[in-house]
């Protein structure tokens, strides 16, 4: 593993739409809860932070997709984003979307980008 990346993950732990990886990074000095999905064949990774307010947004750890496996949904306020982009679709994110982090997928793993970045 190179300087400026961290581990999060082996690849073949994230099915298309399945269940996510939750962890952890460190913003503005606290840690903070995060995911990495995989959507279309690719990796994402978000802060787990709904943008309406600072909940989480899986109810039951690592369940970030609705049911249809084509949206990620807050549980609690049923706010819906794009998996590929984090945009907000609808429900009371009110137009702001989930905050990406950047990652990456290698020799079967998956990294997160520690450059330019607290984490």
């Amino acid at each position: 593993m190179a300087a400026g990346q961290r581990l999060i993950c082996a690849g073949s732990a994230l099915m298309d739409g399945g269940t996510g990886v939750r962890f952890s990074v460190e913003r503005y000095g606290r840690q903070r809860p995060a995911f990495v999905i995989r959507y279309h064949g690719r990796v994402y990774a978000y802060l787990n932070e709904c943008a309406h307010v600072p909940a989480e947004l899986d109810l039951q750890p690592g369940e970030f997709f609705d049911h249809s496996k084509l949206y990620l949904i807050c549980a609690i306020h049923g706010a819906l984003y794009a998996p590929d982009s984090g945009r907000c679709l609808g429900g009371r994110c009110e137009g702001r979307g989930l905050q990406a982090l950047p990652v990456f997928e290698s020799e079967g793993d998956v990294y997160l980008v520690l450059e330019n970045f607290d984490g």
